[in-house]
């Protein structure tokens, strides 16, 4: 089914609901084709090929909201799915904040080819992908005897979708990615098994790292947590790897949204204009990064992508809201989800900004945790290093950072000059002073 056959059942399938009783009706048809490689133990430990199509329809009746998907899309079968969930759409309860947007929230939609599809997708040989996750494994284990497991990964994703409002709205999307990446775990003399990993994500399958590059860095970065040790509870400077998962970030991200929001769950409620953070956070919702994990040119609802400005030197300056909880709050929807975070970076590089530490940790990772986005408090696990007159000393674990959010992102006093660009949220490493660490 090519795009306008999609286009031409999209629009069908809006009929005929219409025809059972729908008032209005969103719907999505997509295809998407997933393939993963694992390479374990020097052999091929998995390898998967999934396609999929789907329909999904969005259905507004009476004042009541339902949705469905099918995998079927044969007309007449098609035909008896949406007369059966219009009519179980008629029992639930009614909520007069669900509808379709306005359709002026559609205008205004950005004709520019973001460059996240690439179309030599169908190139790529199954051979050249078990090349890739063979040779990752192959070369780990080849860096030392104390290489004691490794598991390396390739997958890949196409996917191409129709979105058609019955109020009309209609919009295209194809995009690609890749990854690859590698686990390892090493041994020392005491039986010690620290592991790390690399990994990459980028849109378009020429623009993947070498493969042995990543293994070796891979490798060297278990090795250094070899050793590794709990500190004294304490205050300390810090600085966050820009790779690291962002799980402090989502501890902001979260009580942005119009749901928590409006469920008076958020430490941000009513912060609109006010000073959040340390002048040196501006953060950019950015869908137009030419190749993005998150570039779009319209959201999930349909409404039209925009630059917009997050954070402005520390300065909050907007909400995510969706047309749902916009109408609960008596908000205007700007879109309840971002695309590309972009923060803005400073000058220096990670070395430099470690090398500026009197007495800190480095932290590479962050592991569970949690955070509570109506007080803000929160508090993770971490692994690092510990640092002191700029040089790493120790490789440190079973730590914890906490904190509240109010206070923690006025803490921060610089930011480096690396985006990580293998993820939609573009974070910097970022240095931090007189943070909370518990340990010993």
């Amino acid at each position: 089914m090519n795009k306008d056959e999609r286009l031409e059942l999209a629009k069908w399938t809006i009929q005929q609901a219409r025809k059972y009783g729908a008032d209005d009706v969103a719907v999505n048809i997509s295809r998407e084709r997933d393939i993963e490689i694992e390479y374990r133990g020097s052999q091929l430990d998995k390898l998967q090929d999934a396609a999929e199509s789907r329909l999904s329809v969005d259905l507004y009746v009476n004042n009541r909201f339902s949705s469905y998907t099918t995998n079927d899309m044969q007309r007449d079968r098609l035909e008896k799915f949406l007369e059966e969930a219009v009519a179980m759409t008629k029992y639930l309860n009614e909520d007069p904040y669900h509808s379709l947007p306005d359709p002026k929230y559609y205008e205004g939609r950005q004709d520019v080819d973001l460059h996240i599809y690439d179309p030599n997708y169908e190139s790529v040989s199954s051979d050249e992908r078990v090349a890739i996750a063979r040779k990752m494994e192959k070369t780990a284990r080849a860096q030392s005897e104390n290489v004691v497991a490794c598991t390396s990964y390739y997958s890949d994703t196409i996917g191409e979708s129709v979105k058609v409002h019955s109020n009309g709205f209609e919009g295209h999307k194809q995009s690609t990615s890749f990854k690859i990446e590698i686990e390892v775990t090493v041994c020392d003399e005491k039986e010690c098994r620290p592991n790390d990993y690399d990994s990459r994500t980028v849109r378009y399958f020429k623009n993947l790292p070498d493969p042995e590059e990543l293994s070796v860095r891979a490798v060297k970065r278990a090795f250094r947590k070899i050793g590794q040790i709990k500190l004294d509870s304490g205050r300390y400077e810090m600085v966050v790897e820009n790779r690291a998962r962002p799980s402090f970030l989502r501890a902001l991200h979260q009580p942005m949204q119009g749901r928590s929001l409006q469920q008076k769950s958020s430490f941000l409620d009513g912060k609109i204009g006010q000073q959040i953070a340390s002048e040196k956070l501006t953060i950019i919702d950015d869908p137009f990064v030419e190749s993005g994990l998150g570039s779009q040119l319209y959201d999930r609802e349909g409404l039209a992508a925009r630059r917009r400005v997050i954070v402005d030197k520390g300065i909050l300056k907007s909400y995510y809201i969706d047309c749902y909880y916009g109408k609960k709050l008596g908000m205007e929807p700007n879109g309840g989800s971002s695309s590309n975070l972009a923060f803005e970076c400073g000058t220096k590089s990670l070395d430099e900004l470690i090398s500026q530490m009197k007495k800190g940790i480095f932290v590479t990772g962050f592991i569970g945790g949690n955070s509570n986005s109506t007080t803000g408090d929160f508090s993770f696990g971490i692994v690092g290093m510990y640092v002191e007159d700029g040089q790493i000393i120790k490789p440190v674990n079973e730590m914890n950072v906490s904190g509240n959010m109010n206070e923690f992102w006025h803490k921060l006093v610089e930011t480096g000059n690396d985006p990580y660009t293998y993820s939609s949220w573009r974070r910097p490493s970022m240095y931090f002073k007189d943070i909370q660490f518990s340990g010993v």
